[in-house]
């Protein structure tokens, strides 16, 4: 296939974006540096060919790069075949998956722009978890969450791990930051018609008691502190899911969950 390059030289400059990705000063994913976009794995680069973000390069095995031939149909970025030993020399550890890519960020709309097409919407608050922002991402995917919004102390959602995590996902849900936090973000969101649920263990009411339909915001905040008091302050209702004696919370990406698949229905 034309764009398939063999290389057998771990050291070839063209495989810089490639390069130890085990040391977190040198990564390309980092919005400091190149603000690169990695994607890991079949399944993962599969969606990122998908998506609008512009490929630049991937690298990989010959095995996969035959079972991506039809993803890069189109596609002018070069596929840089090597073996599994040069690639962990590259990469700086043993990559199991066999193939990564790299492509460039691109912009969303302001908030209120996704707002205007989307029904319902997470809002999060203080999420710097990678691995919890991803499960978010995924969980926001499978259940058709129109957009998520990343107020104060939320983490970079295309760090790799975040981008492993949610299976390549968080490359098809609009985000974007939400500035005004917490006055004028909720303003917003009231301005656009949406009823404003803050997750808690404290909350007065259950999911169900809720009854959210409509246009819907769900708030969800960090591990441990949760929600900041003036989150919890500003929604319209307060909202929790029921437990089981002895147990507080869930994961904030499993709560998460539940909560979206209770809006989906």
């Amino acid at each position: 296939m034309s764009n398939a390059v063999p290389v057998s030289d771990p050291a070839d400059p063209r495989l810089g974006e490639f390069r130890d990705l085990s040391h977190a000063d040198r990564r390309p994913d980092r919005p400091g540096g190149r603000g690169l976009v990695i994607a890991e794995g079949v399944v993962v680069v599969r969606r990122l060919l998908a998506s609008m973000y512009p490929v630049r390069a991937l690298l990989g095995v010959s095995r996969r790069h035959v079972e991506l031939t039809d993803d890069l149909v189109g596609s002018t970025a070069p596929f840089y075949v090597t073996t599994a030993e040069v690639m962990a020399q590259v990469v700086g550890f043993h990559l199991n998956r066999g193939v990564l890519a790299t492509a460039d960020r691109v912009e969303f709309p302001p908030a209120a722009d996704l707002l205007d097409g989307a029904r319902t919407v997470a809002v999060l608050e203080g999420v710097g978890d990678h691995e919890n922002l991803g499960a978010l991402f995924r969980n926001a995917a499978a259940f058709g969450i129109g957009a998520i919004l990343l107020a104060d102390g939320c983490s970079d959602p295309l760090y790799r791990r975040s981008v492993r995590v949610s299976m390549g996902t968080v490359l098809a849900v609009p985000f974007t930051p939400l500035p005004g936090w917490v006055d004028g973000a909720l303003t917003l969101l009231r301005a656009k018609g949406f009823r404003i649920a803050a997750l808690t263990p404290s909350g007065e009411a259950t999911l169900r008691e809720a009854a959210l339909r409509g246009r819907v915001a769900v708030l969800l905040g960090s591990e441990g502190p949760g929600l900041t008091p003036a989150a919890l302050r500003a929604a319209d209702v307060r909202v929790r899911i029921p437990m089981a004696p002895g147990v507080d919370s869930l994961n904030v990406a499993t709560a998460a969950a539940v909560t979206f698949a209770e809006l989906r229905d």
